[in-house]
């Protein structure tokens, strides 16, 4: 089997978007990630693209100055002395150092968030001052050295409608949820599990799914534009990506490495690599069509502005249809639990608290409805805990909890993760 070796301009794209905004304070604008010049591989100059008009403003940031001094995130002072780096020296200095591919506007505190590709750093602008601050206190992902096939490098990140920032690794292995406004927190929340749906399309395959961006939307969900055009849905509940598939209409060589949601619920997607092509894509169909920019057109490796998706679950208005395999979950009145879930091992256990005694019965299905495992318990007291062990075969992914009594109805059901 021939090896797809991911190449640096697929992962020079990341980033996203929000707060909670309805379609009528939706922003007509993004930030972007350019070089100074027309052509050039140097993602450290922050510019501004007008939605209405698809005009870019000239540099509003040069991200590559290594003289000017940033500012402590966690003591809010500025640094008496230049940063030091073992590997990058004075140069970690620059705001935008060894370049940017995953930044994400805070709507809320007029913030961009950002990480540099090889730095393992958390970054913001303040956009009322354009100071620049670096969270020194707290690593990003942990891993400061970068993977030869750029795997652990950071290049999407969005701040999602429960108001957290997410950011994503590109072999999906680590998805990284932090805090914003005063007190920085940054937390691993783990890897990201494959649908069973998926048909092959994996979330961590270098050759479909690296690079690119996340844009989130209303429900809860974050939608990842690969570098090679495809589209993934990933519930944050669950860390299950479902694969939605390819973008059509797009030229040979455009690869997404910025995506933006506009004002008409559509995505704006910018290509590192053909300067000259930008387009919008409908959700509903993942169908893409040219978009017009005024005067200079600029490569982009990332675009943020403040815009959710709107699926029409949270508000009126522009609405879109999208693909949903979850269930909602049945809590069975505090009387049964599951843990741990994420499932690891194949192995999880049912809690059974205060629930009257009897014959039940659980069983387990896949997203496609298939029955995986059914097992007859017979519970008599409190606090009784049953092992449930699946198939060492069974696939990673989402699967279906559901438990009757002995009349056959259904007293819980509930989604777990299998990891």
């Amino acid at each position: 089997m021939r090896k797809c070796l991911p190449f640096f301009s697929l992962f020079s794209g990341a980033l996203l978007l929000t707060s909670t905004l309805t379609a009528q304070q939706a922003d007509r604008f993004a930030y972007a990630v350019t070089d100074i010049q027309q052509g050039g591989a140097n993602w450290s100059f922050l510019r501004k693209i007008n939605l209405q008009n698809g005009e870019y403003s000239q540099v509003l940031l040069s991200g590559n100055d290594a003289s000017l001094l940033a500012y402590n995130a966690t003591t809010r002072k500025q640094f008496e002395a230049p940063l030091q780096d073992s590997r990058f020296g004075t140069y970690v200095n620059a705001a935008f150092a060894t370049g940017v591919a995953a930044m994400a506007y805070d709507k809320k505190n007029n913030r961009l968030y950002y990480t540099p590709m090889f730095i393992d750093q958390l970054r913001y602008i303040d956009l009322k001052t354009m100071k620049v601050y670096y969270v020194t206190d707290q690593a990003f992902t942990g891993k400061p050295v970068k993977s030869s096939d750029q795997g652990n490098i950071v290049t999407r990140m969005v701040i999602a409608s429960d108001g957290y920032g997410y950011a994503m690794t590109n072999d999906a292995t680590q998805l990284i949820r932090f805090t914003v406004g005063k007190k920085l927190s940054i937390t691993d929340l783990g890897t990201i599990a494959d649908d069973q749906a998926n048909k092959g399309v994996s979330i961590h395959n270098s050759c479909s799914s690296y690079g690119g961006d996340i844009i989130a939307d209303d429900a809860g969900n974050l939608y990842v534009f690969s570098a090679r055009n495809q589209v993934f849905k990933i519930n944050l509940e669950t860390k299950v990506a479902t694969h939605l598939g390819t973008i059509s209409g797009l030229p040979n060589g455009f690869t997404v490495n910025g995506a933006a949601v506009t004002n008409d619920n559509k995505v704006l997607v910018s290509s590192a690599m053909l300067a000259s092509s930008y387009f919008t894509v409908d959700m509903k169909s993942l169908s893409a069509t040219p978009y017009t920019i005024a005067g200079t057109v600029w490569q982009s490796s990332d675009l943020a502005n403040g815009n959710l998706l709107n699926t029409g679950t949270q508000a009126k208005g522009n609405t879109v249809e999208l693909i949903s395999r979850n269930t909602e979950p049945n809590s069975g009145d505090g009387k049964i639990a599951i843990y741990p879930n994420p499932v690891t091992n194949n192995q999880f256990a049912i809690q059974f608290n205060e629930l009257e005694a009897g014959q039940y019965t659980i069983q387990v299905t896949d997203v496609m409805g298939r029955q995986v495992l059914q097992q007859i318990v017979s519970v008599a007291g409190e606090k009784q805990i049953q092992t449930v062990r699946l198939n060492a075969s069974s696939s990673k992914g989402v699967y279906l909890v559901k438990v009757t009594d002995h009349a056959n109805r259904s007293v819980y059901n509930t989604k777990i993760v299998v990891q």
